[in-house]
C-alpha cells in the first residue's frame, strides 16, 4: 500500500531532524537501535510504556541547548529521562512516537569538592549514591536519601523535588540545591550555579525549574549543599499498637531529642511481612507482633558524638516510662542499622511482588496524619471489599505511601485501569477533604494530571498553565506531564 503524501512529509520532516541532530550528538549521543531504546520506554513500576523518535544522550549542556535549538526549529517534543525510576510516568513518551526521549544520563560529572565550601557541583545525570560516595570521600554528605539511590539521579530528584526519609530534618531536594544550570525550550541555558546567600534580582528562577517535571526547562547541573559527616547514629525499631500512638512518640522525640532527630519512618505489620516474605535474609526485629512500628534514627557529626548514646537511651527510658511504645531495639551495629533501614527501603519492591495495587503517595498537615490514616484505611477496605489498604512512610513530614492492593485474582493491567481507577478518585477526595495534596513527593507525571485538574485550586491551576505557556510556547518540553489541560473555551 501507497504511503500517504502527508505521512511522507512528516517521515521525510523527522529524517532532516535526526541527521541534523546526529550531527550536533554524533554517534554515540543519538540512537533509534530498538535494542538500545527499548529499556527506556517503560516506567519503572510497568504502568506507562510509549514510543520515540529516537533516544538522545547528549554529553554535556551545550550540546542539549544546540538539540533543543533543533527541536524548537522543527517542533520536535522532548521527553527528558534521568534514572527512569519515577513513579508517576513523568519520564516516559506517550504512544505517538513523535518525541525524542533525552536521557541525561551522560551528564555524570561531580566537580572537585572545595575544602570548607560545604557544596558540590555536577552534571544532572548523576546517580544518587554516586554522590554519596563521593561527599563521604570528603568527609562531608549530601542530606538526602531514598530506596532508589542507586538508579535515580539527580536531574530526576530536581525535577520532582524528591523527599527521601531524611526530610524531617533537612528537608525536601528544594531545600538542597544552592544553583541550578538549566536549558530552556528555546535553547538558551539558564546558569544559576554560583551559589549567593542573598540576591534580590527578581524571581528565583531556579526554584521555579525545581518540581516543574522537566515541562519548563531541561536541568543540566546542580549545585548542592553539603553537611559534616555522620560520626554516629542511634537506629531504633519501635512496636507500636496504633499510628496515633507513633505520632504521640515522634512529638515526644522533637521534644527530647530534635536537634538529632534525623528520621521517624511508619509502617504497618502488613507491610512488614510482605517485606520478609520478598527478602529471604530479612529478620523480624521484635520478638512479637504489633500492629505498627516505627523506625528512627537519630544522628550526630563530631562534635555530638559522645552524647549520642547516652540521648538514645534516656530517649527510649522516658518513652517506655509515659508507655508510649510497647517494645524497641536499638541496632547494635551499622549492618544492624543498615538492616534495619532495609525493612523499610525494601518495601516498594516487596508489595510490587504481591501484586497489582494503587499507590498514592500523599500528604495532609503533620498534626492530622495519624488521624487520617485511621480514618482512611478502614473506609477504603470497607468502600472496596476484597482489596487491602496500607499506609507508610514519613510520618513527621505529614507523607504517608498509601497504597490499596488489589483483591487476589486480580490481573495486572486491567485491574488498574477499571476499579483501580475509582480507589483513586476516592482517595484523592478524601485527602482533599482533610486539606491535603495528591502528590508529596513523586510529582505529578502523567499519571497524576487529570486529577490535579480536577481537584487543583483554580487560581493555582491558571498560574500553572500561564508559566509553561510562557516559558514553552510551542508545548515542546515533556508534552502530557504535569500540567493539566484547560476547560473548553478558558483562556490560559
Amino acid at each position: 500500500m501507497a504511503v500517504p503524501v502527508w505521512q511522507r512529509c512528516i517521515m521525510q520532516s523527522s529524517d532532516d531532524f535526526l541527521k541534523e541532530a546526529h550531527a550536533v550528538l554524533g554517534d554515540r549521543g543519538l540512537t533509534r537501535d530498538p535494542d538500545l531504546v527499548e529499556p527506556w520506554l517503560t516506567d519503572w513500576r510497568g504502568r506507562y510504556s510509549g514510543k520515540a523518535l529516537a533516544l538522545a544522550s547528549p554529553a554535556d549542556t551545550q550540546q542539549v541547548a544546540e538539540l533543543m535549538k533543533l527541536c524548537a526549529k522543527a517542533g520536535v517534543s522532548i521527553v527528558p529521562q534521568g534514572g527512569n525510576s519515577g513513579m508517576s510516568g513523568g519520564a516516559t513518551p506517550d504512544q505517538t512516537g513523535a518525541s525524542l526521549l533525552l536521557s541525561l544520563r551522560r551528564l555524570d560529572t561531580i566537580d572537585p569538592i572545595k575544602p570548607g565550601s560545604g557544596r558540590v557541583t555536577c552534571g544532572a545525570g548523576v546517580v544518587l549514591q554516586n554522590l554519596h560516595e563521593a561527599a563521604d570521600a570528603a568527609g562531608l554528605r549530601f542530606p538526602l536519601t531514598l530506596g532508589g539511590k542507586g538508579s535515580a539521579t539527580i536531574g530526576g530528584l530536581i525535577s520532582t523535588n524528591a523527599g527521601g526519609t531524611q526530610v524531617l530534618r533537612h528537608g525536601t531536594m528544594r531545600a538542597q540545591v544552592l544553583g541550578l544550570q538549566a536549558v530552556l525550550a528555546d535553547g538558551q541555558v539558564f546558569d544559576s550555579l554560583t551559589p549567593l546567600k542573598k540576591d534580590n534580582r527578581g524571581f528565583d528562577l531556579k526554584q521555579l525549574m525545581i518540581g516543574s517535571e522537566g515541562t519548563l526547562g531541561i536541568v543540566t547541573g546542580a549545585t548542592l549543599r553539603l553537611l559534616p559527616a555522620i560520626a554516629r547514629r542511634s537506629v531504633m525499631f519501635v512496636g507500636l499498637k496504633r499510628i496515633t500512638d507513633a505520632r504521640k512518640l515522634l512529638l515526644h522525640a522533637q521534644g527530647e531529642v530534635g536537634d538529632v532527630l534525623e528520621g521517624f519512618e511508619v509502617m504497618p505489620r502488613h507491610t512488614l511481612e510482605s517485606v520478609l516474605d520478598h527478602y529471604p535474609d530479612a529478620r523480624d526485629p521484635l520478638a512479637s507482633a504489633h500492629d505498627w512500628y516505627a523506625l528512627i534514627e537519630l544522628a550526630a557529626d563530631k562534635a555530638g558524638a559522645e552524647a549520642l548514646e547516652g540521648q538514645t537511651e534516656e530517649f527510649l527510658a522516658s518513652a517506655f516510662e509515659a508507655e508510649l511504645l510497647d517494645d524497641a531495639t536499638i541496632a547494635a551495629s551499622e549492618s544492624q542499622a543498615e538492616a534495619l533501614w532495609h525493612l523499610r527501603d525494601g518495601i516498594s519492591a516487596a508489595e510490587r511482588a504481591i501484586g497489582p495495587a494503587m499507590q498514592h503517595d500523599i500528604s495532609v498537615p503533620v498534626e492530622t496524619m495519624a488521624d487520617f490514616v485511621e480514618h482512611a484505611l478502614p473506609a477504603m477496605d470497607g468502600e472496596f471489599p476484597g482489596t487491602k489498604a496500607v499506609a507508610f512512610g514519613h510520618l513527621g513530614d505529614g507523607n504517608v505511601h498509601f497504597h490499596v492492593l488489589a483483591p487476589p485474582g486480580a490481573v495486572r493491567g486491567e485491574w488498574e485501569e477499571t476499579e483501580g481507577k475509582t480507589i483513586s478518585r476516592k482517595v484523592h477526595d478524601l485527602v482533599t477533604q482533610w486539606g491535603g495534596s495528591i502528590s508529596a513527593e513523586h510529582g505529578i507525571g502523567q499519571m497524576k494530571r487529570d486529577e490535579l485538574g480536577r481537584l487543583g485550586d483554580p487560581a493555582s491551576l491558571s498560574i500553572l498553565r500561564g508559566v509553561k505557556s510562557a516559558l514553552d510556547p510551542q508545548g515542546l518540553l515533556n508534552p502530557g506531564k504535569l500540567v493539566p489541560l484547560a476547560p473548553a473555551g478558558a483562556s490560559v
